[in-house]
């Protein structure tokens, strides 16, 4: 089998970056054991480019602005493609505070968000509670973020494979063990678990925390990404009396917590942050850890079904930022570490890669996030652009 590009990893980022592919007329395979299924899978959906700015990351923060900003667009193209309601909802976040040192740290927070232009608005307890009458009365205060969105990640998944599906993707379901180089040191294809040989003229490398057992490819070309490992609850009420309408972030005692309600009442409950490896066990403490904080937030989770509990792990790079673009290998790109910002990034990673494929520029925001990124006396620096 021969195809214009190979796609290994078949999570959001691979499928959206296949399906752009693909509608800009290029034959695309895309390997993966079980593609939708992994780190995206597992995810809560959060479109979140305010509550997930973080000092000393503000190059990453206006990224995910401009991620935020193609969300949109991107939702109505995908609903139209397969007649599918994604679950997209510009519902808006409040993060909330448990006691004193926590509201402090929220008040911080407001201050960098604001100072980069970011939409925040600080709220009294009773403020946050009229907006979402299922908080604990104990609540000390929060933030409105309108800007903070979500999407349903168990609709999006199916809706982006039957897109790709649409315009001619085929789907490999093995495990990719190493790209092929060939005799002029480009890469020409992949061999699979099994064997296997395809071939290709670009091969685009997306599978998350995985990146690091594919074979094939010379020390120091593909970029650091790690595991990092995090546990979600999923939890059931009626769908016609939603506990929640919009997505509750909150600190309790210093540990982050969020809640995030779906239209069929199922509520998603998250996350850890685990240094574990690539261990996807479910440890009882850390879901007993949840469960506690989130009840500490909303008191009414004690009265929904548990329906699910899920260990994944997310592609964490050294600055949590993603590396998008060529590699030094001609023929190798790479599209990951997306870290936390996977499912908000994907649909203009999708676009980097679509100019990527044509010879162009990446879209602006994407400047600077290449593989080539390397640190610096503690700084991040770009050595030869995304583009090439």
């Amino acid at each position: 089998m021969n195809a214009d590009v190979i796609v290994v990893g078949g999570g959001v980022v691979g499928l959206s970056s296949a399906w752009s592919a693909a509608q800009g007329g290029a034959s695309v395979v895309v390997v993966d054991p079980a593609p939708g299924r992994g780190a995206s899978w597992v995810a809560a959906g959060m479109l979140a480019p305010v509550t997930e700015a973080t000092f000393g990351e503000e190059a990453l923060v206006h990224l995910l602005v401009a991620g935020a900003e193609r969300w949109s667009s991107f939702a109505a193209a995908l609903a139209d493609a397969t007649g599918t309601d994604i679950g997209y909802r510009p519902c808006g976040t409040v993060a909330v505070a448990v006691d004193a040192d926590d509201r402090a740290v929220l008040d911080q927070m407001l201050a960098f968000q604001r100072s980069l232009g970011l939409q925040a608005e600080r709220l009294a307890a009773s403020d946050c509670r009229r907006l979402v009458p299922a908080l604990s009365p104990g609540i000390r205060g929060g933030v409105q973020v309108p800007g903070d969105h979500q999407v349903d990640n168990r609709r999006l998944l199916p809706a982006l494979l039957a897109a790709c599906r649409s315009v001619g993707v085929t789907f490999v379901d093995q495990s990719a063990a190493a790209v092929v180089i060939g005799a002029d040191g480009g890469a020409v294809g992949i061999d699979l678990a099994d064997g296997t040989r395809l071939g290709s003229g670009v091969v685009l490398v997306c599978p998350g925390a995985d990146l690091v057992h594919l074979g094939g490819v010379p020390g120091g070309v593909l970029p650091p990404v790690h595991p990092v490992k995090g546990h979600v609850v999923r939890l059931r009420g009626p769908a016609d009396r939603p506990l929640l309408d919009r997505t509750v972030r909150g600190l309790v005692r210093g540990r982050p917590c969020y809640l995030v309600p779906r239209h069929d009442g199922t509520v998603v409950v998250g996350a850890t942050s685990e240094e574990r490896g690539f261990d996807r066990t479910v440890q009882a403490g850390a879901v007993h850890s949840l469960l506690d904080d989130a009840r500490t937030l909303v008191p009414g989770v004690d009265e929904l079904e548990l329906v699910e509990v899920l260990a994944g792990l997310r592609p964490a790079s050294p600055d949590n930022a993603p590396f998008v673009g060529w590699t030094s290998v001609p023929g190798l790109a790479v599209a990951v570490g997306h870290y936390r910002n996977g499912i908000l990034l994907a649909p203009l990673t999708a676009d980097a890669v679509a100019a990527l494929l044509a010879g162009r520029n990446v879209p602006p925001a994407m400047v600077g996030f290449g593989p080539d990124r390397v640190r610096v006396g503690g700084a991040v620096a770009d050595r030869a652009g995304v583009g090439r």
